[in-house]
């Protein structure tokens, strides 16, 4: 019997095309008997991954009991010819600094613009579709969170 082929692993600056490239990532939480995972957008300054949270639900009582989660940007095509996905075991902290906050909340509202997102979004954000996006920047509905203590990346494609 011959040895299975080993998925390739990506090079740094494959991941971080693969994660500039891309907006929504799945989140797993530490949950009492099973992870919990949810979808996120997320913004990437070219070191730190940015989520927005409301400030409500399952997420929030998992990461208020343990921060530790597992962070998943993937790129699959429909027929899975091609794929790549890059996975970030690490903390979610929470950014309490008003400045730095609003600065990752206008880079959300830029995301939104430049990548021609859906204003269905906004329910993902605690906001109406039919409010501005730029109301995520001046309001407290969503808590930013920043990826920190990153202890493993696993990044692999098939070709």
């Amino acid at each position: 019997m011959s040895a299975p082929l080993k998925i390739p692993k990506m090079q740094k600056s494959e991941y971080d095309s693969l994660i500039r490239d891309n907006v929504v990532s799945r989140i797993a939480f530490l949950g009492k008997e099973y992870p919990y995972i949810a979808p996120f957008l997320y913004v990437f300054d070219e070191k730190n991954l940015y989520f927005l949270s409301t400030r409500y639900g399952k997420k929030m009582e998992l990461f208020s009991q343990n921060p530790a989660v597992s962070v998943e940007i993937e790129n699959v095509a429909p027929d899975m010819s091609t794929y790549k996905f890059v996975t970030l075991l690490g903390k979610l902290s929470e950014v309490t600094d008003d400045e730095r906050k609003r600065a990752v909340k206008s880079h959300f509202v830029q995301l939104i613009s430049d990548k021609k997102i859906s204003e269905n979004s906004l329910y993902a954000l605690g906001h109406s579709p039919t409010e501005s996006p730029e109301k995520i920047v001046g309001e407290e509905r969503t808590m930013v969170w920043k990826l920190v203590d990153v202890k493993e990346i696993v990044a692999l494609k098939n070709a």
